[in-house]
């Protein structure tokens, strides 16, 4: 099934709008601009938005079980405490010259699944690490070019996981205790023209959303791997999607205008899709 209904949540110029993630504690959507180093927050019932500015590249944003955020950062992951203005200190600092963070998720443990990449997209140079509340790092993969979505089935029995330029969604089975997935094999491929698999979430009836850069929509397949619905888009670069809002029925999708030479208007805007689907409650970082 093809659906295009979609409503601007907010209009935004962002370089690299990426990783939305609702945070039910209160009641917002959280997301960030890569590129501009920002993070945005829109809370649908009244409007407000903020924006907190990061010192370097911020590739994820995640609620943290006590407030405030976890940030995938350029040089590694950061805390901020709650409130506007809340104190930055890192939980795990690692500089990599020419590779940042990019987009990350919190496992039903409340760990941490941060990727990374480098500038130059360089194969082989971006990572996927498990992080726990203390700061432990526990490498995962070490050898992917673009690391993106990550998320889980609703019994957390199964780990999703996209290395864009392969133009695949990967699935691990995850053994009791969730520390160390196993069995990796493609769930879909993206069939070449269609664009390239970038952010993902999982929905209550674990079928997994995905967003495709530079095609222009949002797919979701069955756990079957199935393609059983296409969200057509505006925009040729939507970056990531997640659920949101009071009954997590509506499907927010972040969105970029980096590298178009004409970019469409809503180009690095926030859209939302409402009543899309059923989302999952998703944990926060146990940190």
């Amino acid at each position: 099934m093809t659906a295009t209904a979609y409503d601007v949540a907010v209009g935004a110029r962002a370089e690299l709008g990426e990783g939305p993630t609702w945070d039910p504690a209160r009641e917002r959507l959280i997301w960030v601009d890569i590129l501009s180093s920002r993070v945005h927050t829109y809370d649908p019932a009244t409007g407000r938005r903020t924006v907190r500015t990061t010192g370097q590249h911020v590739g994820a944003a995640k609620p943290r079980a006590g407030g405030g955020l976890v940030l995938n950062l350029r040089d590694g992951v950061g805390l901020v405490d709650p409130g506007p203005e809340g104190a930055f200190r890192w939980l795990h600092r690692d500089p990599v010259p020419g590779r940042r963070g990019n987009d990350a998720a919190v496992a039903p443990d409340g760990s941490l699944w941060a990727g990374t990449m480098r500038y130059d997209e360089a194969p082989g140079g971006g990572t996927l690490t498990r992080f726990t509340g203390d700061g432990a790092a526990e490498p995962f993969l070490t050898d992917v070019t673009v690391s993106n979505g990550t998320g889980w089935s609703p019994d957390g029995r199964r780990m999703y996981y996209v290395d864009t330029p392969t133009r695949r969604i990967d699935v691990f089975d995850v053994p009791d205790g969730g520390r160390q997935p196993v069995n990796r094999r493609p769930l879909a491929q993206v069939e070449e023209g269609a664009g390239h698999p970038d952010g993902l979430t999982v929905d209550a009836d674990g079928c997994v959303w995905v967003a495709l850069w530079d095609g222009g929509a949002v797919r979701r397949y069955t756990p079957d791997g199935a393609l059983d619905r296409v969200v057509t888009l505006p925009v040729p670069r939507p970056t990531a999607c997640a659920f949101g809002g009071a009954g997590l029925s509506d499907l927010y999708v972040t969105t970029a205008r980096t590298g178009l030479a004409a970019p469409h208007p809503l180009a690095g805007s926030l859209l939302v899709v409402p009543d899309a689907g059923s989302g999952l409650p998703q944990p926060a970082f146990a940190g």
